[in-house]
């Protein structure tokens, strides 16, 4: 499995070697030891299976306590997955990174505790799945603007049309005033 680091050192974008023949393909997703070799030591405790049509926008989203690690892979279609460092202390504070992820390239993402999530649907119907570190805490559940100028995320959205957003999201908060990790 070949690790890459993003635009933030934290988040990773891992690509497992995928092998192919006239029956299909295999590949392994999770191994502890390369995931502890690329300094990754999670305790994955759900996981998640989300599916969302073409131009649906999930997120910016966060635990403000029992901050979620999440791995993140698509099994269907293809999305533009997102990550924004809410730690005050951190030098990438309210910076984010991103990466297509789809069924075809089989990429993950690792976004760490500490960080908003969100990802953008790009084929007509998607499907991801997603590994979280802690349990989902709906009373610390948050969401960061998805279109906030100061974090200033490049959304590869369809020329003219707005993304399709849960009434949730689209009442996100900006950078300025989101409550964020110290």
């Amino acid at each position: 499995m070949e690790v890459t680091p993003t635009a933030l050192r934290d988040v990773l974008l891992f690509r497992p070697k995928v092998v192919r023949d006239e029956r299909g393909f295999f590949a392994e997703v999770y191994r502890a030891d390369v995931f502890a070799a690329a300094g990754l030591h999670a305790d994955f405790v759900q996981d998640n299976h989300s599916g969302s049509r073409r131009e649906v926008l999930r997120g910016l989203h966060y635990q403000l306590h029992h901050a979620q690690g999440k791995l993140v892979r698509v099994v269907v279609g293809e999305i533009f997955d997102v990550a924004v460092d809410l730690r005050r202390g951190s030098p990438n504070f309210g910076r984010w990174a991103g990466a297509r992820l789809s069924a075809a390239n089989q990429h993950m993402l690792w976004i760490p505790p500490g960080f908003a999530h969100g990802f953008y649907t790009l084929s007509d119907w998607a499907e991801m799945i997603y590994k979280a570190t802690e349990y989902y805490a709906p009373v610390w559940d948050r969401t960061l603007a998805w279109d906030d100028p100061a974090v200033g995320v490049v959304w590869p959205l369809v020329a003219g049309r707005s993304p399709a957003l849960s009434t949730k999201d689209a009442a996100g908060k900006r950078l300025a005033e989101a409550e964020t990790f110290d």
